[in-house]
């Protein structure tokens, strides 16, 4: 019994890691956020996320704060470290190698900004322009798998770095237009805090490094709060600390926890974040912040990821890493580009951190481009998996 018991928490944790189940786990639990915000139970759930927990002289956080400032800042961690890697051993560790997704990424972030103020310039919902910049990695992976059998690995490859330029965007939207009133002071000690972790990361492989592992535990503990208390978003002391950590243990840190990070952490802010009371409104009464979100991610990611990957592969054709990519294949990376989901609810509840209306609209904006970005995705990821499926029919003949 023991081992069957084993057996079964070692293939669920696998199945966690996996492309395909978070990603319908998260589809499903904002889902469930939206009919739950929608149901009688909607102000309760409300009310229990405005309760606040309390240490008395430390400080003072909701329910949602714990979910989108702490919890989140484990899912950040988890990304920079990945990012650490691609920058220095992965598929972004030279120029050569990072001309054509750089590009590419730049153009899904500036023509979906250029599609929303065209939108929305002018008006309250103005600011919410870094809303669709965003792609969900895991979730436009988990797509891939689930209708891209037969695709060639250079489009993963192609997709994934895509998707980290896209996160570094989204960090650099967080850290810099999201910041008000810093605290020079606390953000100082919290940079002392990443290189003491850092430091410390570099003796775990010593006998003592159960000690060691328990103490920087309570360093990236002391990291969050100094960054929470100066005035920089909580979830950029994940980043730091992912970047400032010794690579081969960050990366067996980063594997124990993507189980609870894909399981947990990112269904549960799905699920809070989509908690949003659809209005009673007629489509035409509808905001700029929800028709620029939900027409920006779906349309400005494809053309901006297929017309600048097309460019990038012309003018960097002699530096490139891989052979071009055939402009199809850009379509359908421009598609999965559109699934914004994490971040861009992020954003959305940043962006309007003072406009509860606009936020629900920007919300409701990332659900529907997204759902037309995975619509569209799996149409041409499934058409292109064909395709290349009948060429190597065709070979083996």
């Amino acid at each position: 019994m023991p081992l069957l018991h084993s057996a079964a928490l070692l293939r669920s944790r696998e199945l966690l890691r996996s492309a395909r189940v978070p990603a319908i786990m998260l589809l499903a639990a904002a889902a469930l956020g939206l009919i739950a915000a929608n149901s009688p139970a909607g102000p309760a759930l409300d009310a229990f996320l405005h309760t606040e927990i309390a240490i008395p002289g430390v400080f003072e956080l909701s329910v949602e704060h714990v979910i989108k400032d702490g919890l989140l800042a484990v899912f950040f961690f988890v990304v920079a470290v990945e990012l650490q890697f691609e920058l220095t051993a992965g598929d972004l560790n030279s120029a050569r190698k990072a001309i054509q997704p750089a590009i590419a990424a730049a153009g899904g972030v500036l023509v979906p900004i250029a599609i929303y103020l065209a939108l929305a310039w002018g008006t309250p919902s103005a600011g919410g322009w870094p809303v669709p910049t965003a792609t969900d990695i895991a979730f436009a992976l988990g797509v891939l798998a689930v209708f891209g059998k037969g695709l060639p690995s250079a489009l993963r490859v192609f997709l994934l770095a895509l998707a980290i330029l896209d996160d570094i965007a989204g960090i650099v939207f967080i850290a810099v237009l999201f910041t008000t009133g810093v605290n020079v002071g606390m953000l100082a000690a919290a940079g002392v805090w990443v290189v003491v972790f850092g430091i410390l990361s570099r003796q775990l492989d010593s006998r003592h490094r159960t000690a060691i592992a328990g103490v920087m535990v309570i360093v990236a503990l002391l990291t969050w709060g100094f960054v929470y208390v100066s005035g920089v978003h909580a979830t950029i002391a994940g980043v730091a600390l992912g970047l400032a950590m010794s690579q081969h243990p960050a990366l067996r840190v980063r594997h124990a926890l993507e189980p609870w990070v894909n399981g947990l952490i990112l269904p549960l802010f799905a699920f809070t974040a989509a908690l949003v009371v659809i209005p009673a409104v007629t489509p035409a009464q509808l905001q700029p912040a929800f028709w620029g979100v939900a027409i920006a991610l779906p349309v400005g990611k494809v053309l901006g990821i297929s017309a600048f990957g097309w460019f990038s592969q012309r003018v960097g054709r002699g530096r490139a890493a891989e052979p071009p990519l055939p402009f199809a294949d850009l379509l359908a990376a421009g598609a999965l580009g559109g699934i914004g989901f994490t971040v861009s609810l992020l954003l959305s509840d940043l962006a309007f951190a003072g406009d509860a209306l606009l936020r629900d609209e920007a919300v409701l904006g990332v659900l529907t481009g997204s759902l037309i970005s995975i619509a569209l995705a799996a149409v041409l990821v499934s058409a292109r998996a064909r395709h290349y499926r009948r060429m190597v029919r065709s070979e083996d003949v």
